[in-house]
């Protein structure tokens, strides 16, 4: 349904989020500052979505549900939708795909590839395609892009190969599909998951394999069909019955029920000695944590929980035999900042605890200043031509590392 707005507000509102986006350094082009001020947001959002949501800088919007709650399908926020579209490196008459639909950004590439250039979009969800091609029909777009109902793991039959490919659903590894219809100096961008972290990365192909040239902090609902994966979660019930969870995406310590009755136990504290200045970001910390530490899992709690109700705790955790300990911060620096370390619970509690202090305290030494690199080695790729100081994380079609660059 097309929206009645005042056209004058929404042309401010618009302009205020594309001078915010310039200046945070997520509009870089003309081309993609001209998309931004050309299509309306409004019109791809259910319709009720207040205007400050919609042109909010950071402001994501759900559009769809499953019976649990849970995002099915969203409309990203503005921020990530630009820095995507310029990692894309994408100029007119190009063809590219976007996996996972809605419209909106669809829209965007449109306007960025031109007259000449090509959109497809595809989603597995019927009514989300249905969703997704009404708006571009009402705004004049429905003859710049092609959206089709696919499973993304599969491909597009008929279509390709394309310039660039745009990801927006988060994905746990790289399609063969993606890169059989990827140019050989193609883009790929996508929020791929390390361990459960999510990062935006933009690779550029390099032969064989794929180098990445940016990266981004952004979360996305995750990929369905066949591309999709199934986490392992433990759930750890306190003795009010309430619980807190442990989810693994891979490699989940095969004796879990060690963990039995472990909220009952003591918490421990381990702090590292590691400060960080108020408004400083430290989310490669989490990166390097999903990389490093043995037993990486994320962690949620039940509302009403004792680990809930504590202050400055962070959703990431590490297992080790009969213990869990999870990132934690203090108070330090005269109140300016904040040191890092770990509270944990069970027998094992304290080299839980010690072992995600170590890895804390070698990011401080290591990653803490640097961005690190990625490279993605599909299956048939040349495996020793992997740098030396490159660690691996294995996928299911091929292997991706990371290295983080010496000051």
């Amino acid at each position: 349904m097309v929206q009645v707005v005042d056209a004058e507000r929404t042309a401010e509102m618009r302009d205020v989020l594309v001078a915010e986006l310039r200046t945070q350094g997520m509009i870089m082009s003309d081309a993609v500052e001209a998309a931004f001020r050309r299509v309306p947001r409004e019109q791809f959002m259910p319709d009720d979505t207040d205007l400050a949501v919609v042109y909010g800088y950071d402001r994501s919007v759900v559009t769809k549900r499953d019976g649990h709650g849970r995002a099915m399908s969203s409309v990203s926020a503005a921020y990530i939708q630009a820095r995507m579209l310029e990692l894309a490196d994408l100029r007119p008459g190009m063809t590219v795909l976007e996996v996972g639909s809605g419209g909106l950004n669809a829209a965007y590439l449109a306007e960025v590839v031109g007259s000449q250039g090509r959109v497809v979009s595809i989603d597995i969800d019927p009514e989300v395609i249905d969703r997704a091609a009404s708006a571009l029909d009402a705004i004049g777009h429905s003859s710049r892009v092609r959206v089709l109902v696919a499973d993304a793991e599969r491909g597009v039959p008929g279509e390709g190969p394309f310039d660039a490919i745009i990801v927006t659903v988060g994905a746990w590894d790289v399609a063969p599909a993606w890169l059989r219809q990827l140019r050989p100096d193609g883009v790929l961008v996508l929020p791929l998951i390390m361990n459960n972290v999510t990062r935006v990365i933009g690779f550029r192909r390099d032969g064989d394999h794929l180098v990445s040239t940016a990266t981004e902090v952004a979360g996305f609902v995750p990929m369905q069909g066949d591309g999709s994966r199934t986490d392992q979660v433990l759930e750890l019930p306190e003795p009010s019955g309430r619980k807190v969870r442990l989810t693994f995406d891979s490699d989940a310590p095969a004796n879990m029920s060690q963990l039995d009755g472990v909220l009952a136990t003591d918490q421990i504290e381990v702090w590292s000695g590691v400060t960080i200045e108020h408004g400083v970001s430290f989310a490669d910390l989490h990166l390097w944590l999903a990389w490093y530490a043995d037993g990486f899992c994320r962690l949620s709690a039940d509302e009403g929980t004792a680990l809930a109700a504590q202050k400055r705790w962070f959703p990431f955790a590490v297992v080790q035999e009969a213990g869990f300990a999870y990132l934690a911060l203090r108070d330090a620096l005269e109140g300016a900042g904040a040191e890092f370390g770990a509270r944990a619970y069970g027998a094992d509690g304290q080299v839980a605890a010690a072992a995600m202090v170590e890895q804390i305290r070698a990011w401080d030494r290591e990653g803490h200043r640097t961005s690190p690199t990625f490279a993605y080695w599909p299956t048939g790729s040349d495996p020793a031509r992997i740098s030396a100081d490159a660690t691996v994380m294995d996928k299911t079609h091929g292997v991706l590392t990371i290295s983080w660059p010496r000051e």
